[in-house]
């Protein structure tokens, strides 16, 4: 639902790149580490008016294990693997939200960061001849917990997406393009930590709202990345359209479109001598 979570899966690996998603096997190293520096921009909270700009460390972690793998969507488990299909368990977080230096939640409790897991499938739609292009469809379930002394879930996230990987964009070798769309649906719960107020922080400004589940928005996400010998540079940006959502009318929805983008680069300080066959 967040861009968030996009910044998230960066702590492992390609945060913002676009999966290569090539089906061509070749030898790569089983594990591989980097470290790096980059900047995220982005809104307190999808719906807010106020925009967030952070610089952040880039880890690079790539693993090709063959239940246990790292890489741009994060870590997973790998539950079973066919030509055409995939399933998994995936991971992701997001940061918290000081409410304290945000308009439209002055006077709330702050937003906790979060952790969130749960099953992923993939299904392989389409490749080209050439073996540059490739489309998939993925959708992940997750629930979320707040990360605290005494953690306690706060609803489930369904984000179905169609994504296109490109690789070697413009004929430039290298280059990997990725683009991926779809609707985000969360239940009740989910919804009502971001977008609710309950009547003790209601005021004349902020009317009291009870979030309801189902539809929370659609989001477009583009990303560009290149491996180089001894470093790795990725970039994305994202479009959120929250209009038609179920907490549309919130009156903490300051906004309906937000954009969020960030880049990263990172150097290669170790990788392993052992190498593995990864379609990639």
């Amino acid at each position: 639902m967040m861009i968030h979570r996009l910044f998230a899966a960066g702590a492992v690996a390609l945060a913002f790149s676009a999966q290569p998603g090539m089906a061509s096997a070749e030898q790569k190293p089983l594990w591989e580490f980097g470290l790096g520096v980059g900047g995220v921009s982005f809104p307190a909270y999808p719906g807010s008016d106020e925009q967030r700009n952070y610089a952040v460390p880039v880890p690079y972690v790539v693993y090709r294990g063959e239940i246990i793998k790292a890489d741009r969507n994060g870590v997973q488990a790998r539950l079973f693997d066919t030509d055409r299909v995939e399933s998994y368990l995936s991971l992701s977080a997001s940061p918290p939200v000081n409410s304290s230096s945000n308009g439209a939640r002055s006077g709330m409790p702050d937003l906790k960061p979060m952790v969130e897991f749960g099953p992923a499938l993939e299904v392989h739609l389409w490749q080209s001849a050439e073996q540059r292009m490739q489309l998939d469809f993925r959708m992940p379930l997750r629930t979320a917990f707040t990360v605290q002394t005494h953690p306690h879930q706060v609803g489930w996230v369904l984000a179905p997406v169609l994504n296109l990987d490109i690789g070697n964009v413009s004929g430039l070798p290298g280059w990997k393009l990725g683009m991926q769309t779809g609707p985000v649906f969360a239940d009740r719960q989910y919804n009502q930590t971001f977008y609710g107020v309950d009547s003790v922080y209601a005021n004349a400004a902020r009317p009291a709202y009870a979030a309801h589940g189902g539809y929370s928005g659609s989001q477009f996400t583009l990303g560009l990345s290149k491996r180089f010998p001894n470093l790795w540079f990725g970039a994305f940006a994202r479009y959120d359209n929250l209009s038609g959502a179920v907490f549309a009318d919130s009156p903490l929805m300051r906004r309906k479109q937000t954009v969020s983008f960030g880049f990263g680069i990172a150097w290669i300080l170790g990788q392993s001598s052992r190498m593995v066959d990864r379609h990639e």
